[in-house]
């Protein structure tokens, strides 16, 4: 217990690395929380409760941490998987049990019964739809060397619409649903032992409610369920991603400042779209809360809160951002081309690029050069300050997103991965 407890320590004092934000990062491994409760760190987390009936699982974690989760479990508890809870069907929450599955087949127990909200099933069937894009955004996003995303699920035997309380070998666990990070959203709240299973409704980071290659987020709704938590008075809080959070104060306070977060991006952003104001306007004039982004447990770590702006744009306001101009553009390429044409050709608009980057204009400087690329990708000064570009541009970025992003760019004009 004391390692785990160790860490939650480092991580609430803001030592933090990088163990929580990158699936080759994260801190792996299985811990005993008591004798009937175990927790697996990885990404993504695995809450284990050992009943008389078998054990249950809130959240399986992924398959690339399926392994390590069936030796520690194994290791810990020789009793079968009775019930796996997923608290939504992101790929990194619902691929941990393979090998829980193939040992029940070969020992002729009962199948383990999942249940997850009622739109998880939705989700699968969009991502079976979207399986290629899906893999060219994890490709971006976590730098991946190819496209990899799985094709089939293991869809819930029984869904949840907004509560159910469950009784598992004498042990009560109460879900509730919440939109947030997804529209399938469930948390767990474990009365007897005052403890609070949250998913990815809090992960040690700034809510993920942004990210820009991703379906819907629900920020407003997101704070609601964060303050539904925070009422309850939970002495151990388990999150998706990250430590664990011990101590009913320690609790209040994180799921409190995380809540306010969203409370503050949402109100600014409404009130700027009830005036009228266009989404450049917004993105250009709401204020980030710096004191609470400062916070171990609210950095922009992963993704960026800037994004949750956008979200909400196009949440409550559709995809038209105001600007006439992009109502019906005409193709990136040729608008390009006419620019550097003006300009006096592609490589004065990359020369200008590099000299606001020089300038640490950074914004400006991506504008320009990937304006001078599209009018002429084949150029290699254009290419090769393209790279140079958004290769520093990621390495000054915090969030996982916006780095991933401009990484990949970058791979894609440089000369050298020809």
């Amino acid at each position: 217990m004391s390692g785990i407890r160790d860490w939650a320590e480092r991580m609430w004092t803001g030592d933090l690395g990088k163990t929580n934000i990158h699936p080759g990062q994260a801190r792996v491994q299985f811990e005993e929380v008591d004798e009937s409760l175990g927790f697996m760190s990885a990404f993504s987390n695995a809450l284990v409760l050992d009943t008389e009936e078998g054990l249950v699982f809130i959240d399986t974690s992924s398959l690339f941490h399926a392994d390590p989760l069936f030796e520690g479990v194994r290791a810990w508890s020789s009793k079968r998987v009775h019930t796996g809870i997923y608290t939504h069907g992101h790929v990194d929450h619902v691929f941990g049990l393979l090998h829980f599955d193939a040992e029940a087949r070969e020992k002729n127990w009962p199948t383990t019964r999942i249940l997850a909200h009622q739109s998880c099933p939705d989700r699968f069937d969009r991502y079976a739809l979207t399986q290629g894009y899906n893999g060219h955004i994890n490709a971006r996003q976590f730098n991946f060397p190819k496209p990899v995303f799985p094709g089939r699920f293991r869809y819930p035997d029984e869904t949840v619409a907004k509560e159910r309380a469950l009784e598992v070998g004498g042990v009560r666990i109460e879900l509730y649903h919440d939109k947030g990070e997804t529209d399938d959203h469930l948390w767990a709240w474990i009365p007897h032992r005052k403890a609070l299973y949250t998913g990815d409704l809090f992960i040690w980071a700034s809510p993920n409610c942004g990210n820009p290659q991703k379906a819907q987020r629900y920020p407003r709704e997101w704070a609601v369920a964060l303050r539904k938590m925070q009422a309850l008075g939970a002495e151990t809080l388990f999150p998706g991603h990250g430590p664990p959070i011990f101590g009913a104060q320690r609790i209040s306070q994180a799921l409190g400042d995380a809540a306010r977060l969203l409370e503050i991006m949402t109100q600014q952003t409404l009130d700027l779209m009830n005036e009228g104001a266009t989404l450049d306007d917004i993105l250009h004039s709401v204020e980030l809360p710096s004191e609470l982004l400062e916070r171990p447990y609210l950095r922009p770590i992963y993704d960026d809160p800037r994004f949750i702006v956008r979200n909400l744009w196009r949440l409550y306001g559709g995809w038209y951002d105001g600007n006439p101009a992009h109502l019906l553009p005409s193709p990136e390429r040729d608008l390009a081309r006419a620019l550097a044409e003006e300009a006096g050709g592609s490589r004065s608009l990359a020369r200008a690029a590099r000299r606001y980057a020089e300038e640490s204009k950074d914004s400006l400087a991506c504008e320009l050069i990937e304006l001078a690329w599209r009018a002429d990708p084949e150029d290699p000064e254009v290419a090769a300050l393209r790279t140079e570009i958004y290769r520093n541009r990621a390495e000054s970025e915090t969030s996982l997103m916006a780095k991933g992003i401009f990484q990949a760019a970058a791979r894609d004009s440089d000369p050298s991965t020809d």
